[in-house]
C-alpha cells in the first residue's frame, strides 16, 4: 500500500505526514508512531542562492528512502530535484523563469462547493455525498442499496426533468429510536415526497403524499435476499404507507404506487430512517426554525416556546414527528411542519456558514451517506455527486413545497384517512407530468409562454371546413379511429380521416398546420382542448382526396376522444404551497 493509502486508512491527511526535521532542515515522511525518522541525517539544506533543496522521497512500497553513509546520491540527468513542501497557508513560490506571471483565476470556492452540495433530505443527503467525493471508496462503503425491480425509469438523466422519490420510514432501528411509537414497525412509508426538478433546472416541486391516503397498491415484483423474484400481491383501497414494509414490500413498490397514483414514473428513490434527521442536523450545527406559538407535544417530546429556535439531533427529530401540537393535530399538519423543516435545512446547507466550514462539509458527507438507502441505479458516490450537481443549480426561491390535494374519507364516521380531491389533485399531477412550475420563473419563460398562447388567438374556421388527417403516435390502439368517429359524428368535423400509425412515437399530442390553415387549427384546438404548445406551425399534407390537410398526431398523453389535452399553467385554487427561501412559522 502506498503512503497516501496508508494515510487514508488511519484517517490521517497524507499532507500532514510530511514534517520538518529541525536538525536537518528537511521535510521528511513520517507514517505514524511505528515509523521512526531515519537515523542518518541528510545534508543540511543549502541557502536559497545555492541549488534547490532535496527532500525524502517515497517509493511505491510506502517506505521512506534515505542514502547510506558515505554513498553519494547519483544525479539523474534532466530531472529536477523537487522543492520543499510548502506549509499550509504559506504563499506558493513561482517556478524559476515564471516569476511575475499572473496566476490563473480560480472559480469561487464557495460557488464550487455550492454546486456540489445540491439540494435537502434527499437534497441534503445528495448534497452531503457530493460535497466530499474525495472520500470515494470510504463513502461508497457507507451507502446501502436495494433493487428498483424495474419500477424506475432506469435512473435520472442530465438532459431531462428529474423525478426523485424521497421516503422516510418509521422503522425504529438505531440508537435511541426504539422508544418512538411502534417499536415493532416493519418500516412503513411514513413520509413520502416526490421531488420534481424541471428540465432546465430553473425550478422544482416537492410534492408530499399523505401516509393515510387511501389508494390502490399494485402487484409488486420484488427481489428477495437470495436474489430470486417474488410478486407481492397488490391491495385495493389501502393506506399509502403500507406500500413499504407491509407483506415484505420494498421501496420499489412505493415507487410503483406513486406511478399509479400520479402518472409520474420516478427516476430514483432514496430512503432514510429516524437517524437521518438526527445526524444530518447535527452535521450542519443545527437548523433554525420558527414557532408561531408555544409547542408542547408529549407524544413527540417536543417543547418549544414561541419564536426562533436552532434545533438538531433528538430535538430536530421531535420537531418533524410533531402533529398533535400544531394545526388540526393530524398527519396533514405534520406534513406542513416537515416542509418547513426541510426548507430551513436547505437554507442552512446553502449558507456560507456551512459551505465554508470543511468540518461541517465532511460531517455532512459522512452523515448523508450513512443515512441513505438508495435504489440500485444510484448506488455510488459518483452517481450521487452527479445528482447533487444537478440539484445544486436550483434557486431556493423556485423550490415549491406542496401537498397532494385530499379530502376526508367520506366513508368513515370517525375520520382517520383521506382520499384524493378529484377537483384539484389531477391538475397538480398534470403540472408535474408536464414540467410546469408552481412558481413564476424567469421573464423569458413568460414571454415564450405568451407567444405559444397567442397561437390560439384569432378567428376560427367552421368545424365543417376543418380538414385533418389523424395519426396514432403512441396512444392506445384504436385511438385514431375513436377520435375520427367522435369528430365526425359529434363535433361536425366531417372532412377528417384516419391515416393509421405515425412513423414515430410522441410523448405529447401535436397538430401541425400550414400558415393558411391557422383558423382551422384554432377550431380543432378548441374542440379537442389542445394547448398552444400542441400547435406546431409547419406544412400541410395532401389527404386522400388530394386536398391540403392538417396532421393531428395522438401522443402518449392522449386519454380518449373528448378528453381535454390542455395542461394547466398554474396550481389550482386552494392548493397549499410554500417556497424554500421563506421562513414559515409552525402554528
Amino acid at each position: 500500500m502506498d503512503a497516501q493509502g496508508r494515510g487514508r486508512a488511519d484517517d490521517v491527511d497524507p499532507a500532514d505526514q510530511w514534517v520538518l526535521n529541525p536538525s536537518t532542515g528537511e521535510y521528511e515522511l513520517r507514517l505514524g508512531p511505528s515509523a521512526p525518522q531515519s537515523g542518518v541525517p541528510s545534508p543540511r539544506r543549502p541557502r536559497s542562492s545555492e541549488a534547490a533543496p532535496a527532500r525524502s522521497r517515497t517509493q511505491a512500497s510506502g517506505r521512506s528512502r534515505t542514502e547510506a553513509p558515505g554513498r553519494p546520491r547519483p544525479e539523474t540527468p534532466g530531472r529536477a530535484v523537487p522543492p520543499p513542501r510548502r506549509r499550509r497557508g504559506a504563499p506558493e513560490e513561482p517556478l524559476p523563469g515564471r516569476r511575475g506571471r499572473r496566476p490563473a483565476k480560480k472559480a469561487s470556492k464557495g460557488k464550487k462547493v455550492l454546486l456540489w452540495t445540491g439540494g435537502t433530505m434527499a437534497f441534503v443527503l445528495v448534497a452531503g455525498a457530493g460535497a466530499a467525493y474525495f472520500y470515494i471508496e470510504h463513502l461508497n462503503d457507507n451507502i446501502a442499496s436495494v433493487s428498483d425491480d424495474g419500477a424506475s425509469t432506469g435512473g435520472f438523466s442530465k438532459d431531462k426533468a428529474i423525478n426523485i422519490l424521497l421516503i422516510g420510514t418509521d422503522k425504529r432501528t438505531g440508537k435511541g429510536n426504539g422508544s418512538y411509537g411502534d417499536a415493532g414497525s416493519v418500516g412503513h412509508a411514513d413520509t413520502t415526497i416526490l421531488l420534481h426538478v424541471s428540465k432546465d433546472r430553473s425550478n422544482a416541486t416537492a410534492l408530499s403524499i399523505p401516509r393515510d391516503l387511501i389508494t390502490d397498491i399494485p402487484d409488486c415484483p420484488t427481489t428477495q435476499e437470495d436474489g430470486t423474484q417474488k410478486v407481492i400481491p397488490g391491495t385495493r383501497q389501502a393506506r399509502f404507507n403500507t406500500s413499504l414494509g407491509q407483506d415484505g414490500r420494498t421501496p420499489s413498490c412505493t415507487m410503483r404506487t406513486v406511478t399509479e397514483l400520479t402518472g409520474v414514473k420516478p427516476d430514483n428513490f432514496m430512503v432514510a430512517d429516524f437517524n437521518a434527521v438526527k445526524t444530518l442536523t447535527s452535521a450542519v450545527g443545527g437548523v433554525e426554525v420558527c414557532v408561531g406559538k408555544d409547542l408542547d407535544d408529549p407524544d413527540s417530546h417536543l417543547k418549544l416556546s414561541k419564536g426562533m429556535h436552532t434545533i438538531e439531533g433528538e430535538q430536530a427529530l421531535a420537531f418533524v414527528r410533531t402533529r398533535h401540537a400544531v394545526g388540526f393535530g393530524g398527519d396533514l399538519s405534520r406534513i406542513g411542519l416537515q416542509q418547513q423543516f426541510l426548507s430551513a435545512l436547505m437554507r442552512k446547507l446553502k449558507s456560507n456558514d456551512t459551505l465554508t466550514s470543511p468540518s461541517k462539509m465532511l460531517d455532512l458527507a459522512e452523515a448523508g451517506t450513512k443515512a441513505l438507502t438508495v435504489d440500485s441505479q444510484l448506488d455510488s458516490i459518483g452517481k450521487l455527486k452527479d445528482l447533487g450537481l444537478e440539484l445544486g443549480k436550483l434557486d431556493t426561491k423556485n423550490l415549491t413545497f406542496t401537498t397532494t390535494p385530499v379530502i376526508d374519507n367520506p366513508t368513515e364516521k370517525v375520520k382517520a384517512t383521506v382520499v384524493l380531491n378529484e377537483s384539484s389533485a389531477p391538475q397538480v399531477f398534470d403540472m408535474i407530468r408536464n414540467d410546469v412550475s408552481f412558481t413564476a420563473v424567469k421573464e423569458k419563460k413568460k414571454k415564450e409562454a405568451a407567444a405559444v398562447a397567442a397561437r390560439l388567438k384569432g378567428a376560427k374556421a367552421p368545424a365543417s371546413e376543418v380538414r385533418v388527417r389523424i395519426l396514432n403516435g403512441g396512444a392506445v390502439a384504436g385511438s385514431a379511429q375513436e377520435t375520427l368517429s367522435w369528430l365526425q359524428n359529434e363535433e361536425g368535423v366531417t372532412k377528417s380521416e384516419n391515416a393509421g400509425n405515425a412513423p414515430a412515437s410522441l410523448a405529447k399530442t401535436t397538430l401541425e398546420y400550414a400558415p393558411d390553415q391557422a383558423d382551422q387549427a384554432r377550431r380543432l384546438a378548441d374542440i379537442m382542448g389542445l394547448s398552444g404548445a400542441a400547435l406546431k406551425p409547419g406544412e400541410s399534407v395532401t389527404n386522400s382526396q388530394g386536398v391540403p390537410a392538417m396532421t393531428l398526431t395522438l401522443g402518449k398523453d392522449f386519454e380518449g376522444a373528448g378528453v381535454s389535452l390542455t395542461t394547466p399553467t398554474k396550481a389550482p385554487e386552494g392548493v397549499q404551497k410554500s417556497t424554500a427561501d421563506k421562513v414559515e412559522c409552525a402554528k
